[in-house]
């Protein structure tokens, strides 16, 4: 594995403080559930932890005591107050120093940039209580237990087995201005794929953009779905290379970051991502080529550094499993 980087000078961010605020609901957040709105604005928080802010009073709307899943309406006021009774509910939760396996490709005093192998989860949750990412985080940077929440230093996050390329936050200012900058679409983050079949576009264009609203499916809860009802989500492609058996590398990018995003939006375009069996991307046998995950790989990240000012940029390798497929692939190569 190997990274590069550059950095140029550019305007620093504007700070976020996170701990007591007022948030007013916007018309494209109506009808919104309150906790999946705060897990947007605090991602170093889990669902969970929120919910149990919500129901001790410590997040109210319109100053009253809601459940959190209270679907939000134009122009309610959001008040949060990460009071200190709630913080000491969730000591007993706060994940503990392990060693865990990740690649460092940068790191100075305010951030971290990593490489999250395959097969590693980000944060502990329902099945994965402890070898987190987040576990690692603590056992190398032991200064990162002082960050707020049961995620300290998490600002965004990639599924279990999508590889690649992570930010992550070593002070509580840097936490909070990288939140702002990733809710704010001024983190660019770029992907590549490998995908099933190549997406259907007229004209044989080998490039194209979706755009289609995501939400959770109605039956599978472990599935994201194309919903009228979900929230906004916009996703490019451009497909770089071909193979005779069907499959393409695509470069992917994501003006929007919504789980699963990139798997459901190829999938809706008869172009699942190889290897993703939940999202119909399982691999034929006839193809003769075996992938013990989806081959999806968070390759690029761009983004101001929030202490500097510096624009910064940071890739990261294909991971091994994916290099060895594309080289099985050279073969069969159409273009």
């Amino acid at each position: 594995m190997s990274s590069t980087s550059s950095c140029q000078p550019h305007q620093t961010f504007q700070p976020r403080q996170p701990r007591h605020s007022l948030h007013q609901i916007q018309a494209r957040e109506h009808g919104m559930r309150l906790d999946h709105y705060l897990a947007l604005h605090f991602p170093e928080y889990s669902r969970s932890s929120l919910g149990k802010y919500i129901r001790s009073s410590s997040i109210v709307v319109n100053k009253k005591t809601v459940k959190p899943g209270y679907r939000l309406h134009y122009q309610d006021i959001v008040q949060v107050n990460f009071s200190k009774f709630a913080d000491q509910r969730a000591v007993g939760n706060k994940p503990q120093a392990q060693p865990v396996d990740f690649q460092v490709l940068h790191e100075d005093q305010s951030l971290l940039v990593i490489s999250k192998p395959p097969g590693l989860v980000v944060h502990p949750a329902a099945g994965h209580a402890d070898q987190t990412l987040i576990n690692g985080l603590l056992y190398r940077y032991p200064d990162i237990a002082a960050l707020a929440g049961d995620r300290p230093g998490i600002v965004h996050r990639l599924d279990k087995d999508t590889s690649g390329i992570m930010l992550v936050a070593r002070t509580k200012q840097v936490q909070a201005m990288l939140s702002t900058a990733f809710k704010q679409r001024r983190i660019c983050k770029t992907y590549h794929a490998l995908l099933l079949r190549c997406p259907t576009e007229p004209n044989g264009q080998r490039s194209g953009r979706i755009v289609a609203p995501l939400g959770r499916h109605p039956v599978r809860r472990k599935k994201m779905a194309i919903r009228s009802d979900g929230r906004y989500a916009a996703t490019v492609w451009k497909i770089l290379k071909t193979f005779s058996n069907g499959l393409c590398l695509a470069e992917i990018g994501i003006e929007t970051g919504r789980t699963h995003q990139i798997r459901v939006h190829m999938a809706s375009l008869n172009a699942p991502v190889a290897g993703d069996s939940l999202y119909g991307g399982k691999l034929h046998k006839k193809l003769g080529l075996i992938a013990d995950r989806q081959l999806l790989h968070a390759s690029t990240l761009f983004f101001t550094h929030p202490i500097t000012g510096e624009d910064c940029r940071f890739t990261a390798q294909l991971w091994p499993d994916m290099q060895e497929m594309l080289a099985q692939l050279q073969d069969v190569s159409t273009g």
